[in-house]
């Protein structure tokens, strides 16, 4: 779903009290804390077009993303089938927010929300610089610390219609070699933190609490844990 629509209608009821001490509510979104990703993708024309969403989960070496069915990336995807999966870091916010109201579709179309434009060149837009990727031809944000190069094998619509859901196989990963623990192909999470798009606010990871019994990269009880690489 792209950062910038996609509300759930409130009902308009007030919240009312459950047995256990809940309160029943009518959000108007949904977005209860999520990765932000920059989707790059090929234009008709051979230019790129990049965009911010923020419904994005990985299935092993596929990663499962939601587009509104009306924007430019999904009309890309069902086209031309190579992207590129950016992830920000969490001081890269603003600009991701400069891309929230801009589109590539020309006209803008009418389920858009009010204030989008249309924008071709959405890098300079949002000061982000793009690099050549190695194996699909849209390119990578030079900024992101997270880079994945993938390809839409499904592109199908939601069970409402409003969306698409692409099925993307990520073919290769680049990483910023300060979040990479040294020697290893591993992520350090320690060093790493996503951009996190929660209820329209956007928030980094707090400190450690534990780690997985799957966890190829444990630490110590008495080990500290350093702070995210800034960006």
């Amino acid at each position: 779903m792209n950062i910038a629509q996609h509300d759930i209608p409130p009902s308009g009821t007030v919240a009312e009290h459950g047995p256990t001490g809940h309160v029943t509510i009518e959000p108007s979104i949904l977005y209860f804390g999520t990765p932000v990703v920059l989707l790059s993708t090929e234009n008709r024309d051979g230019s790129f077009n990049l965009a911010p969403i923020s419904s994005a989960w990985a299935l092993g070496r596929v990663v499962v993303l939601g587009l509104g069915a009306d924007g430019q990336s999904a009309h890309n995807l069902a086209h031309r089938p190579e992207l590129v999966i950016n992830l920000p870091a969490p001081d890269q916010w603003r600009a991701v927010e400069r891309l929230a109201p801009l589109t590539g579709r020309h006209p803008v179309p009418a389920s858009k929300p009010p204030g989008c434009r249309f924008e071709p060149d959405k890098f300079a837009a949002a000061g982000l610089r793009a690099e050549p990727s190695h194996l699909v031809r849209p390119p990578r944000v030079v900024e992101c610390p997270l880079q994945l190069e993938a390809r839409a094998d499904q592109v199908r619509p939601d069970a409402s219609g409003d969306f698409v859901v692409v099925e993307a196989v990520v073919r290769r990963v680049h990483a910023d070699p300060r979040i990479v623990v040294p020697g290893t192909h591993h992520i350090d999470p320690a060093a790493w933190s996503p951009l996190v798009y929660n209820f329209r606010h956007y928030f980094g990871l707090g400190p450690e609490l534990g780690h997985s019994h799957r966890s190829q990269t444990p630490r110590g009880a008495g080990d500290a844990a350093p702070g995210p690489v800034p960006r």
